[in-house]
C-alpha cells in the first residue's frame, strides 16, 4: 500500500466533483506530498489524466478494484 498525507472519498459523485474534491485536497496538503483519491466515474480516469498534466502534479497509481478507481496523486513542488 502506498503512503499518502490525506484521502478523499469522491465515491459516487459525477464530473466535475471529483476534480474538485481533488483540487480541494491538494491545497490542503504540502508540496510533493501524496493525496489518495477515491471514485466511481468512469469518465474519471481520463479526467485524472489531463488535470495532471495540465496542472503538473504527478499520477502516482490507479488501482481498479470493483469499479472504485483510486488514484495516488503527488503534488508538484511549487
Amino acid at each position: 500500500m502506498m503512503e499518502f498525507a490525506k484521502e478523499v472519498d469522491a465515491r459516487g459523485l459525477n464530473c466535475p466533483m471529483p476534480i474538485l474534491r481533488c483540487k480541494k485536497g491538494l491545497s490542503e496538503i504540502e508540496a510533493t506530498q501524496v493525496l489518495k483519491v477515491m471514485a466511481t466515474d468512469k469518465g474519471a480516469v481520463k479526467d485524472f489524466n489531463a488535470f495532471c498534466q495540465q496542472t503538473g502534479h504527478e499520477l502516482l497509481h490507479l488501482d481498479s478494484v470493483d469499479g472504485v478507481f483510486t488514484f495516488y496523486i503527488k503534488k508538484r513542488s511549487s
